[in-house]
């Protein structure tokens, strides 16, 4: 099971500025196309959101983002069907212990609920993963 965020996926179109950095993208995409991931809800959201940006701040356009949103579409990427029965205190308390967003921990409690490993370039979030026993795309197995 392959957990991506929003921070990868926006990586398949905005160019990063470390190599190393890159190259995890770029595998993480390969891996999802193969076999699949999860996302929660939100990632729509937060993806669409990375895209506004990116046309505000010039880096795509929005023949860009279009021609990106269409190759999403063709990816295997299914939303997790029990978000909607994720326990809110549970996640609030979940961000209250890794100090995260109730977004970023929307990820780890998916990735430590589906025994996931989590692919993401927000570093609080990997810290937490990794402090949670959650396997984080990229670290040195």
């Amino acid at each position: 099971m392959f957990v991506v965020d929003a921070s990868i996926a926006l990586a398949w179109l905005l160019d990063r500025s470390d190599p190393d950095e890159i190259a995890i993208a770029n595998q993480a995409m390969r891996y999802v196309e193969l076999h699949g991931a999860e996302i929660p809800a939100l990632w729509f959201f937060e993806v669409a959101n990375g895209l506004l940006i990116a046309e505000r701040r010039q880096q795509v356009t929005q023949q860009d983002t279009a021609a990106f949103l269409a190759d999403l579409a063709q990816i295997p990427i299914e939303v997790d069907p029990s978000s909607r029965s994720v326990d809110l205190a549970d996640l609030i308390s979940m961000g209250r212990i890794h100090n995260l967003t109730a977004y970023d921990a929307t990820y780890l409690e998916l990735a430590l609920r589906r025994s996931a490993t989590l692919a993401t370039f927000d570093r609080k979030l990997a810290a937490a993963a990794r402090a949670a026993g959650v396997a984080v795309f990229g670290d040195p197995t």
